[in-house]
């Protein structure tokens, strides 16, 4: 169904009252193009796999506003994944309105989806990191860095006897990429972090 899907498992602060971990889930539409294909992932061999290695090309940050709700046991016709990806992260699946147009017309089930509160629909909703009351609904906001993934093939140049020039696929180019997501949390006890930032 063209998904992608970032979990993140946020450490607890114990002494402020949050359980051990907090997860979270978010899914997006996976395009084209944005990662190499797994048959060529699984031709590929990599030297020197202890190697910590840096990406070739860092990509620009990505800010998405994760306005709708995934029900976790509808989900799997969404994507078999999220069954095992999201198990801890049940009551926090987010993803994008946008995203759902494009399953909805691919026939996925609607009724997995609910949309989650605005601040049209809710004015005095706030950022996390400006409301005060530990207990009131806000918009919260959690970045990742993902620092090495292949996201396209290198192709090299051969020339045969006759001097015609032709491509090969010889080896994979590395990406870095950020993300931003925003989403509804109904009490701002669930995205303490974005105290810090």
């Amino acid at each position: 169904q063209e998904v992608k899907i970032f979990r993140a498992l946020i450490l607890g602060e114990l002494e402020r009252g949050q359980s051990q971990f907090q997860a979270l889930c978010f899914i997006t539409r996976l395009h084209r193009n944005e990662i190499i294909p797994s048959e060529s992932m699984a031709k590929l061999r990599q030297k020197n796999p202890k190697t910590v290695r840096q990406a070739e090309e860092v990509r620009g940050l990505e800010h998405l506003s994760m306005d709708v709700a995934v029900n976790f046991s509808k989900g799997a016709q969404l994507s078999s994944h999220i069954h095992n990806v999201c198990a801890e992260a049940k009551e926090a699946i987010y993803t994008r309105e946008e995203d759902v147009k494009f399953w909805l017309e691919k026939g996925v089930d609607g009724s997995m989806f609910e949309v989650l509160p605005q601040t049209s629909d809710l004015p005095d909703l706030q950022r996390c990191k400006l409301c005060a009351d530990r207990w009131k609904p806000c918009i919260c906001s959690y970045s990742l860095n993902i620092e090495w993934y292949p996201c396209m093939l290198k192709y090299c140049k051969t020339r045969d006897a006759g001097g015609k020039v032709s491509s090969y696929k010889c080896g994979i180019r590395s990406c870095q990429k950020g993300y931003t997501f925003d989403y509804y949390v109904p009490q701002k006890q669930l995205c303490l972090w974005d105290e810090e930032t």
